[in-house]
């Protein structure tokens, strides 16, 4: 099963040693070690199916996507330049951009269905309430545009900053930011329609 929690914060000293030993793990997969390739594999690996299974609402679909981003970076090792950008953001973009192939290619489904819950907690009712606006939700999403689709799941789903995300979908800062804008103004426009969310001050149908 994917994993749905963010991960913990990570301070900067803690990103830059880790780009470190990414660098250094990439400079020995270059030269063909293997066991080198795994603790990439390990780090990344969850994430990437996370992303690919919400942009293409298919958990088998999702598991192809990753794998062949990793086998990407195993191919392409060799050409690895330590001043580009870290295996994570290489990784993100190849796996968004694997997404969009296949969604030009396929319709998206959406695959994910509403859990059953025990009902020692909250009431029942109040639980069916959260996992029909969690539905709605999934729903919306799945009618964005792919693009529109990429923009909310890279930043709002996996956190990342407007400037990875842009990186991600090979665009300028200020084309992403415009491409976000215009997605989660489509998502609120879906959630309203649903229900889910309100009309803005003095936007109600009159």
């Amino acid at each position: 099963m994917l994993a749905d929690r963010d991960p913990p914060p990570v301070s900067s000293a803690g990103i830059e040693r880790e780009a470190a030993d990414e660098t250094a793990l990439m400079a020995r997969v270059a030269a063909g070690d293997g066991g080198a390739f795994q603790p990439l594999v390990n780090g990344h690996a969850v994430r990437l199916r996370r992303i690919a299974y919400r942009m293409l609402g298919d958990v088998g679909e999702a598991e192809d996507v990753a794998q062949e981003a990793l086998l990407r970076l195993w191919r392409d090792a060799a050409r690895w330049r330590p001043e580009r950008a870290g295996p994570a953001a290489w990784l993100n973009r190849v796996t968004v951009n694997l997404c969009l192939d296949r969604l030009r290619r396929t319709r998206f489904v959406v695959t994910e269905q509403v859990p059953e819950r025990a009902c020692d907690g909250p009431s029942a009712d109040a639980l069916i309430e959260a996992d029909q606006q969690k539905a709605a939700v999934v729903a919306a999403i799945a009618q964005l545009s792919d693009r529109q689709r990429a923009a909310i799941v890279l930043t709002y789903y996996e956190g990342l900053s407007n400037a990875m995300a842009a990186d991600a979908l090979d665009l300028n800062l200020k084309a992403f930011e415009s491409l976000l804008h215009r997605a989660r103004q489509t998502l609120k426009a879906a959630l309203v329609q649903a229900g889910i969310a309100e009309h803005p001050a003095g936007g109600a149908n009159r």
